[in-house]
This record gives C-alpha cells, sequence and structure tokens, in this order.
C-alpha cells in the first residue's frame, strides 16, 4: 500500500475515534443539524476503517506466516498463508480504493424524473408509460415516494410526456445512469400485421436543486403565465387559472405544472423542475469539460445518445454502453433493475480508478 494512501486511512481512523467521542458526549444532541452531520460522517467513513483494521490484521497474519518459514514442519502450511494472505491484501486494497473514490455530492438527492415521447408515434407514448411504470415500480422497490409534477397524456393511455418526483435515500444515485435514449423493439398493440415496430423514448434524470445554494434564479429572469388546467379534474379544475407556465428567459427553458388545484402549489413545483433543469445544464457543461479530456465510457448523458434496446420478441434488455445483455425482461420491466444499475456503477467506478492511475502522482 501507498505510503500516501496508509496516511490518509490512519486519519480516517483517528477522524472516527473523534465522531465516537462527539457523538457519546452529553452535547451531541444539543445542536441537531451538527449531530446529523456527525452521523452522516460515521456512516460514510465507519466501513472504509474497518476495511483498513482488516488490511492491518492481514498484514500481522503475513508476518507470522513468514516467520515460521524457518521451520521444516511448519514451511509448507506457511508458504500457503503467505500466498492467502498477499491475495487478500490487494482485494482489501482494491476495495478500499472504490471506497475512498470521490463521492458524487448529488448521490443522496431526490430526482426529478422526465420521460419524453419520440419516434414511434403511439407506441412511443405507450413506452413511455411502460417506462414510467418500470421506474416507479423500482421507486415502490425503494420505499421511496413518488410525486406527480405535470403529464400529457396520449390518446391511448401512454404518455407524450411525464415528470415525477422520486424522494428518497440515494435515489440519484441508483437513477443516474437512466438518461439518455431508450429504445424498444416489439408488436404494438395497434399493430394488425403482428409486425415488429421500433420506437423510442428520451429519459432524463436530474437531481433535485438545493433552494438555497444551488441554483440562484433572478426573478427578473422568469415570465410566470396561468391557464386553466387541461384534462380530468371536475368542475373545479375548468373553472379556475390554477396551472403554471414559467419561463426562464435567458435559457429559453420552459416548464409546465398542472397537477395540483392549487396555483401556488404548481408554482412551487414548476420552479423545483426550474432548478433541477438549470442545475442539470450546469453538470452537463462540467462533464463535457471533462470529456474533452477523457472518454466516458458510460456515455455523456446526452439525451439523444441511445442507451438502451428493449426487444420484447426475443426478452432482452441491452444497454449499448457496457455492452451487457441480460435475458429477465418481465422482472426487469416489473422494477427490478438493480443488477443493470450495479453493473453501471461497477463500470464507472472501474474507469474511476482508470483515471486515479493516469494521475501523476
Amino acid at each position: 500500500m501507498k505510503a500516501s494512501l496508509s496516511s490518509k486511512l490512519e486519519l480516517l481512523t483517528r477522524r472516527l475515534e473523534e465522531i465516537d467521542a462527539l457523538l457519546a458526549s452529553d452535547m451531541a444532541v444539543r445542536d441537531m443539524e451538527q449531530y446529523r452531520r456527525l452521523t452522516r460522517e460515521h456512516a460514510e467513513i465507519t466501513p472504509v476503517v474497518e476495511q483498513f483494521a482488516l488490511y492491518r490484521q492481514t498484514e500481522a497474519d503475513l508476518a507470522a506466516a513468514q516467520a515460521m518459514l524457518d521451520d521444516p514442519e511448519m514451511r509448507t502450511f506457511a508458504e500457503e498463508e503467505i500466498g492467502a494472505g498477499r491475495t487478500r491484501l490487494g482485494e482489501i486494497e482494491g476495495a478500499i480504493q472504490t471506497m475512498l473514490l470521490p463521492r458524487d455530492p448529488n448521490d443522496d438527492r431526490n430526482v426529478f424524473l422526465e420521460i419524453r415521447a419520440g419516434t414511434g408515434g403511439d407506441e412511443s407514448a405507450l413506452f413511455a408509460a411502460d417506462l414510467l411504470r418500470m421506474y416507479m415500480r423500482h421507486a415502490e422497490r425503494n420505499r421511496w415516494q413518488v410525486e406527480l409534477v405535470s403529464e400529457s397524456p396520449s390518446e391511448l393511455g401512454g404518455y407524450k410526456e411525464v415528470i415525477v418526483r422520486l424522494i428518497g435515500q440515494g435515489a440519484y444515485s441508483r437513477l443516474k445512469f437512466e438518461s439518455g435514449g431508450h429504445r424498444v423493439q416489439r408488436v404494438p398493440k395497434t399493430e394488425t400485421q403482428g409486425r415488429i415496430h421500433t420506437s423510442a423514448c428520451t429519459v432524463a434524470v436530474l437531481p433535485e436543486a438545493d433552494e438555497v445554494s444551488d441554483v440562484v434564479i433572478n426573478p427578473a429572469d422568469i415570465r410566470i403565465d396561468t391557464f386553466r388546467a387541461s384534462g380530468a379534474g371536475g368542475q373545479h379544475i375548468n373553472k379556475t387559472d390554477s396551472a403554471v407556465r414559467i419561463t426562464h428567459l435567458p435559457s429559453g427553458l420552459v416548464v409546465e405544472c398542472q397537477d395540483g388545484r392549487s396555483q401556488h402549489k404548481n408554482k412551487e413545483k414548476a420552479l423545483s423542475v426550474l432548478a433541477a433543469r438549470l442545475k442539470d445544464r450546469q453538470l452537463h457543461e462540467q462533464q463535457s469539460r471533462i470529456a474533452s479530456t477523457r472518454k466516458s465510457l458510460i456515455g455523456s448523458g446526452d439525451r439523444s445518445e441511445r442507451i438502451r434496446t428493449y426487444n420484447f420478441p426475443q426478452g432482452r434488455i441491452t444497454d449499448h454502453r457496457i455492452n451487457l445483455t441480460l435475458y429477465r425482461m418481465e422482472a426487469m420491466m416489473d422494477g427490478d433493475i438493480a443488477e443493470l444499475s450495479g453493473a453501471l456503477m461497477a463500470e464507472y467506478q472501474a474507469e474511476q480508478l482508470a483515471a486515479l492511475g493516469e494521475t501523476p502522482t
């Protein structure tokens, strides 16, 4: 293990001891905000420190085995222990390096999930509804809350566009690789000849912006229009101008919200989506600058980039960024996408480690 990595782990070990002492003191719960920060830091550091303790124990075991080499009766056993110990050291060090990779500051945030029908007409809109169900079922599996922000239904029961807010710990970290073009190959319900059609939808996963620090929206930069909501909702929704449209003049971004009956609530939701889109734009500008020096294997997150194909006749889903094909169509469309998400995260972490290896020390 490099001396720089060992020094960092020693510092983390001492820091964990400090946090343990602070949390055990009578003063800990007097400042609840600081208490929450300390418990989060404790949860982040503990697994790393535990792995470092295991590494040091394995080093001690290895040293003990090497000391037995001079004993003819123990030599064979010692050589086996030395081989196994060296293998364990490499595995533990790899795990520690992965744990110490820079964390995405947005990983723990809630998200706005936007799905838009693309090429394929009614079939694309129906597939948009299928994707929404997939993500909502995934949210249920993770016990996240789901809030509908806005929807534009199609005539056959799909969606031209739909936006939902997913509220839960780690929502962005689990869904951030879903942004991009999703292509479907299947026989549409409207197809009488049994022919397979190809349609597409785009998905955007936007981390929710922090109201205070992330995005500052100048009131002079936005125009707010109110109008009567369309669609179902009874007499009330047809008689009041509860729907809200916000236009961000510098960027040209437009957000509409007409889900709630309260104009105030719709305005709040629309401003939240606008802030998330502006934050997303900033993130993509940063990623583009990084990608100009090093191509990302996971992809740029460009909405026009085709990331995945869902082939229903063959029961397979292929993620083109990592060339992974899974024959679990029914389970995945029912929200069980953890295997695919895990594979994408593993590839991303491997890429990060490779980038660290390229960095001069």
